[in-house]
């Protein structure tokens, strides 16, 4: 069971602190340029998030011209990075591909053209005489 004494000796730990004015400032632009984030000041200093924002609002230049930051985390830009490095890596892969495509393509139409026969499948063409019917079972039935 709690005791009256354990309740009055938690109150007499909590001190009000102050910061000035320039110190809020210097932090907030810290925060404007993504030298720190609002979390690790707060941890910094045991001062609480919703404190930090307001110096934001209060202080923030950006804030003030209606602009928007976009807060991201370290991890997440590294993730986009390396998301945008896997998509053009991705892009040179298949413009490799299409050029094997199409020299490949080239060299069948040579092929034809040397040795007069069709090597491509033309579509909507009749199966060879004596392919036989893919109906039947394999049973002989």
């Amino acid at each position: 069971m709690a005791k009256v004494e354990d309740f009055s000796n938690k109150s007499s730990q909590r001190v009000n602190r102050y910061f000035s004015e320039s110190f809020k400032r210097k932090k907030v632009r810290e925060i404007e340029k993504n030298v720190s984030t609002v979390l690790e000041v707060s941890r910094e200093y045991e001062v609480s998030t919703t404190a930090v924002y307001k110096w934001l609002d209060k202080y923030s230049h950006n804030r003030k011209r209606g602009v928007k930051q976009v807060v991201e985390l370290m991890s997440d830009t590294r993730k986009i990075q390396e998301l945008r490095n896997k998509i053009r890596d991705l892009e040179q892969l298949v413009g490799q591909k299409q050029f094997e495509i199409e020299f490949k393509n080239k060299m069948i139409d040579i092929a034809e053209e040397m040795y007069d026969i069709d090597i491509k499948k033309k579509l909507g063409s009749q199966p060879l005489p004596g392919s036989g019917s893919t109906a039947m079972n394999t049973d002989g039935k």
